[in-house]
């Protein structure tokens, strides 16, 4: 049960979850608490601690005294560490599963995989932090023309300092700790802003690491309302690197933000463009799952398709099959469709399906809405002047737009400014790979929906989708800088053998 049993300690006596701050769990000084609407019920489920700038500072100064100390430690323990925090993660699966359910509609079983993926993601990252961080490069001066060998240079990758991360509510646990465990194995600090949909499960995952045995300060947690703390928060001076994956907000964090490294994830309009000689059973199978799993709630979520005239037909065809065996309902249920995380998520989405409507498009299913629950809906015969066919809906609606060549297709891929996933489907390779190579987005996948992972795999986005690269090596990597030493020798030594 959220908050019972090992995680009693993490709420206070009238039932508000607390803060995270030098290893110790705290109620904020300024008595205020956020409320967390739970999607099904619209009413408050939990609430957590509103905290000030000043605890911020306080987290702030803590987590640079902790990283120095951190950073001193044998990567073999850190990893050990972290094994073991993945081991806490998984045994307490089913608390924190809870809270993912109730907070942000996630259904259930989908809710308990999200935190083992997590575990799995913190031990494979202690593996790769120990290989790659535990390797140097050797230089010799001679390679580079003009120069005898009379240097050495070393090098090594150094942690930053303090890392910031900021996860989004549709993936809580699973991109918290994509950030947490790469900054701790380079040897960072961690201060943890959780979204407030999705901020207790977070905060029971943090209790993980703290069970887990981690130095006090070295991961600090952070709730309260972004207008109150969070350019506070990201603008600070203690901050060494922000690891942000969201929407709009992450574009002017980039812009506020000091000269520090940025990594970040900001949606996309993933494309699904399917070729005359695709195999239509096979696309329509992955333009369901990706366009309506979680209820469309995944940034890589199919969010367009765009398929040759020729076969548009037989494609919706199936597609709407498909769609009419999708389950709608409760979270608890395990439901296919379940509500989208807030009031407002579901007027916009309506708003974007009432445009449409009033300009032509062929609703394949009749729009249906009972307060956030919105039933799954396909719409044919999109044209480029309906929003549909350029906003992100984050949710349960999928519009097809029929093309007449592949180039029109990539066209319209590219003239988004998204730029994270797309996916193409033909059973000719030497198209599809010329397709990928054409298509403006970080990754292309062939003959399957877009998705993010397995961890290990790049992740990445193009244009506003967002800066660097994510993936558990590239995570590392991103959170760490190159320190060189030169030996300078008084005449030139070469090895004889």
């Amino acid at each position: 049960m959220a908050g019972g049993g090992e995680f009693a300690e993490i709420v206070d006596r009238d039932g508000v979850f607390k803060y995270y701050s030098d290893g110790m769990w705290k109620t904020s000084s300024s008595g205020k608490s956020v409320p967390i609407i739970n999607p099904t019920t619209r009413k408050t489920h939990f609430k957590v601690q509103a905290c000030t700038q000043e605890e911020v500072n306080k987290v702030m100064e803590t987590a640079k005294i902790a990283q120095k100390s951190w950073a001193r430690t044998p990567l073999w323990k850190r990893a050990e560490l972290l094994h073991k925090a993945a081991a806490v993660l998984k045994e307490h699966k089913a608390p924190i599963a809870e809270c993912l359910v109730k907070e942000i509609a996630k259904p259930a079983k989908d809710a308990v995989t999200e935190v083992v993926r997590s575990g799995d993601l913190v031990s494979y990252c202690a593996e790769e932090g120990v290989r790659i961080l535990g390797e140097g490069k050797f230089l010799v001066s001679d390679s580079f023309p003009g120069n005898e060998r009379t240097k050495y240079c070393l090098t090594s990758k150094i942690p930053l300092g303090v890392v910031l991360a900021i996860p989004p509510f549709n993936y809580p646990v699973n991109l918290a700790v994509s950030k947490i465990a790469p900054a701790l194995i380079a040897g960072n600090s961690l201060v943890l802003k959780p979204p407030t949909q999705g901020a207790v499960a977070a905060l029971h995952m943090v209790h993980c690491f703290h069970l887990a045995g981690f130095p006090k300060g070295l991961i600090s947690c952070v709730t309260g309302k972004g207008s109150e703390i969070g350019d506070f928060l990201t603008m600070h001076p203690g901050v060494n690197c922000i690891s942000f994956t969201g929407g709009d907000t992450g574009i002017a964090i980039s812009k506020k933000a000091a000269m520090i490294p940025l990594q970040m994830e900001l949606g996309g309009k993933d494309a699904c463009i399917i070729l005359e000689d695709a195999d239509l059973d096979l696309a329509a199978v992955n333009i369901v799952k990706g366009g309506f799993s979680y209820s469309g709630q995944r940034c890589t979520a199919v969010k367009v398709v765009l398929v040759m005239e020729s076969v548009a037909d037989a494609l919706v065809e199936k597609v709407k099959a498909k769609v009419a065996k999708l389950t709608v309902g409760s979270p608890e249920d395990d439901c296919d469709i379940t509500p989208v995380v807030t009031e407002s998520s579901a007027n916009f989405i309506e708003g974007l399906v009432m445009d449409a409507k009033q300009k032509g498009a062929t609703f394949c299913q009749e729009y249906k809405r009972v307060g956030n629950l919105i039933w799954p809906l396909l719409l044919d015969h999109v044209r480029p002047d309906m929003r549909i066919a350029w906003e992100e809906p984050f949710g349960p609606v999928l519009p097809v737009i029929r093309i007449s060549s592949v180039e029109e297709g990539i066209h319209h891929c590219n003239a988004s400014n998204f730029g994270l996933q797309g996916c193409v489907f033909t059973r000719d390779i030497n198209k599809a790979i010329l397709i990928s190579d054409a298509m403006e987005t970080g990754t292309v996948q062939i003959n399957s929906a877009p998705a993010r992972g397995p961890d290990h795999f790049p992740f990445q986005g193009l244009k506003d989708s967002g800066i660097g690269s994510q993936g558990i090596t590239n995570s590392i990597n991103m959170m760490t800088k190159i320190k060189s030493t030169v030996i300078n020798l008084p005449t030139p030594s070469y090895t004889m053998g």
